[in-house]
């Protein structure tokens, strides 16, 4: 870090370059929970609707695009649950609810750790700014020291 003349205002201009940064990472992993949550929330739904529906029940099966087709439950105790990787299994209701609150879980483990990473982005921004505002500190204290020492040499 260089003190002397105009070397301040390239060091002042790579923080300020850090911080942007730092503010568009924060951003991103801000979204990122947003996402976990909208998944969650999904999962949620799915929870009620096999609590609630009934063999027989009639219900709206999407089929892409926007659009849906009625459908008859023929057993609530027959659900299809993704297991990731690609990978599904059929699973009695109590199964399906398992396996479903299981994968709730595991979201709220991963809105934890991204928490987690925007507290350390924050922290790193507020390093950041302290020694933002030390560069300007000792500049100032060298201006002022430059112009005592120039109104010394007029005397």
């Amino acid at each position: 870090m260089s003190l002397g003349g105009g070397g301040g205002g390239g060091a002042m201009q790579e923080i300020q370059q850090q911080m942007e940064a730092l503010e568009q990472e924060k951003q991103a992993i801000e979204a990122e929970i947003e996402g976990v949550r909208e998944r969650q929330s999904e999962i949620d739904e799915a929870v009620e609707a096999i609590e609630t529906l009934e063999t027989g029940s009639t219900v709206q099966v999407p089929i892409g695009g926007g659009a849906y087709v009625r459908a008859e439950v023929q057993d609530i105790d027959e659900i299809v649950v993704g297991l990731g990787g690609g990978y599904a299994a059929e699973q009695d209701q109590d199964g399906a609810i398992d396996a479903l609150e299981r994968k709730r879980d595991a979201l709220d483990d991963r809105i934890s750790e991204l928490q987690e990473e925007v507290a350390e982005v924050e922290t790193e921004t507020e390093q950041l700014e302290q020694r933002a505002q030390q560069m300007q500190q000792q500049q100032m204290q060298q201006m002022m020291q430059q112009q005592q020492q120039q109104g010394g040499d007029d005397e």
